[in-house]
């Protein structure tokens, strides 16, 4: 008959409430797949900081300063430091952690290459680059984030057939593509025990030199492609009949200069207007520019005169759209006319569309269009790519003094990259991404042909919703739902000096996905 809580109290007040179902998303796919098992046995500070740091990279990525933040526990702003334990956390112990992680690299690849990798198994291999605030590694080259003029790094990444991410490897910036090989070769052959791998690499990787002094001595085999003038000197010397493609898109043939070789020529009709949208683009603006020159050589007041002068003009115009061939020129120092070389184009165009895939395997150990396939799946790696240099796992900006301090950070975003791949294919269904890769193979017209949808994976692009889960998210979207699942520490007005954790509960959509990683239900209580 007594008054539990007066007239005007809270029966319960929430002290404090964290976002945590982010949290348990990541760390809990982490610990499901085996990775804090990889990076070392329990009751090590470093594992732990190592592990809170990748988990940190998907839920609050930052720098390292940001991070020790996030896992303090009085300015943290989700339950990651709370849920392992750390206590506190400085800016310096994260950096011991990422020297710790470093050391461990060659163990923790050779793990996820047991698991990823076996003999005669495919393995991709691509290259990127980013740029660097800081100056280790970092040097002048090709920059491939448009930041020209910039220092950057170079790293190479090694893929399974399926896209997982397995190994990374960092190169100084001016390190040129094929140049990279012969250390993933070492890596494969030596750390991995692989004594039979096919690399799968781009035209510019995968090169004759790379072949010869590289691949064939090791005893691997390759897939890779034929630049332009090796796929029109094939046709010049009459090993393929451009006649075969009136009727096909794909065709097997074989060329003294490669031998042991098998090449697959391919056509693609929407590649062939690709390109010559392209060309006629870039030839309409080396136009205006040239006739900016040509008004300049025949105006009245102060002319453009001299060979020297115009010539200069006219190189500067040809370099940067990379038209110079096919555009017939002529220069005095006192005029300047030009027009298109009609026959260097057409010469161009009647290769538009094609390409050749060349591999050193046998027919009867892949067909052409497995080959074809293969070869295709480098765009995996490129999605990797897009992940490390997108909103996902930012790994620019690069703000490193120290070699290995680079390294360590590229190899730690690599297995953010390796927990955010294994999230996307269990939650597909709840993505955008094709959860079914049997039916959209099924829906191509021909492998040569560019990638389609499934018609599920389509629905889901045109409705906005999915057979689980209404409406379908991207990957940083449903983190950003799964963080609206909070643990807050509470205490009642009846006992105020203790203090206990209440979680809220998941909604439909944040039970499906945890439900779809395999994660206990505890993991969000």
């Amino acid at each position: 008959g007594g008054t539990a809580v007066p007239p005007g109290q809270e029966a319960v007040v929430i002290e404090r409430s964290l976002p945590h179902g982010h949290v348990a998303a990541v760390l809990g796919t982490l610990r499901a797949i085996g990775l804090d098992r990889s990076l070392g046995p329990a009751g090590n500070r470093c594992r732990d900081l190592a592990i809170a740091m990748i988990v940190a990279r998907l839920t609050d990525t930052g720098s390292k300063l940001s991070t020790a933040r996030t896992l303090d526990p009085a300015t943290a702003p989700s339950s990651l430091g709370a849920e392992l334990g750390l206590g506190s956390v400085s800016e310096a112990d994260l950096y011991t952690a990422l020297d710790w992680l470093l050391e461990r690299q060659p163990v923790v690849e050779t793990a996820l290459a047991k698991r990823h990798l076996q003999d005669g198994t495919l393995v991709l291999y691509d290259v990127s680059s980013s740029y660097v605030e800081g100056r280790p590694l970092a040097r002048r080259g090709y920059s491939r984030d448009g930041k020209k003029g910039t220092l950057q790094i170079v790293y190479g990444l090694l893929c399974a057939p399926d896209g997982c991410p397995v190994a990374v490897e960092v190169f100084g910036g001016n390190t040129g593509d094929p140049k990279t090989l012969a250390d993933q070769i070492g890596k494969l052959k030596e750390r991995f025990g692989l004594t039979r791998v096919v690399l799968v690499g781009d035209r510019g990787m995968i090169t004759n030199a790379r072949i010869a002094d590289e691949l064939r001595p090791a005893g691997l085999d390759w897939i890779t492609a034929l630049r332009a003038p090796a796929v029109r000197a094939l046709r010049d010397e009459g090993a393929v009949q451009m006649s075969l493609f009136d009727d096909r898109d794909m065709a097997a043939v074989t060329s003294p200069d490669f031998p042991g070789e098998r090449l697959v020529l391919c056509r693609t009709p929407l590649l062939a207007e690709e390109r010559r949208r392209k060309r006629e683009a870039l030839l309409q603006a080396t136009e205006r520019e040239l006739e900016k020159v040509a008004k300049a050589v025949g105006r009245a007041r102060s002319p453009l005169r001299g060979a020297a002068e115009i010539g200069l003009r006219v190189g500067a115009v040809l370099n940067r759209f990379k038209m110079a061939k096919h555009v017939t020129t002529e220069i005095s120092d006192t005029g300047f006319a030009f027009h298109r070389n009609t026959e260097a184009i057409a010469e161009e165009a009647s290769l538009d569309g094609f390409y050749a895939v060349r591999t050193s395997l046998a027919a009867e150990t892949l067909d052409d269009r497995a080959t074809v396939r293969a070869y295709k799946s480098l765009s995996r790696v490129e999605r990797a790519f897009r992940r490390l240099k997108g909103l996902d796992l930012q790994v620019r900006p690069i703000h490193r003094w120290l070699e290995d301090r680079v390294r360590a950070h590229v190899f730690l975003c690599m297995l953010a990259d390796y927990v955010e791949w294994h999230m996307r294919q269990r939650l597909a269904p709840m993505l955008y991404q094709d959860a079914d890769p049997a039916a959209a193979d099924a829906a191509r017209a021909s492998i040569v042909a560019p990638a389609a949808r499934s018609p599920a994976a389509q629905s889901k692009v045109t409705t906005g919703g999915s057979d689980v889960a209404t409406p379908v998210h991207s990957f940083p979207s449903l983190l950003a739902d799964l963080a609206t699942i909070t643990r807050n520490t509470a205490y009642t007005t009846l006992a105020p000096k203790h203090r206990f954790s209440l979680t809220t509960r998941p909604t439909p959509i944040q039970r499906q996905a945890f439900d779809l990683l395999a994660i206990p239900a505890d993991c969000t209580q």
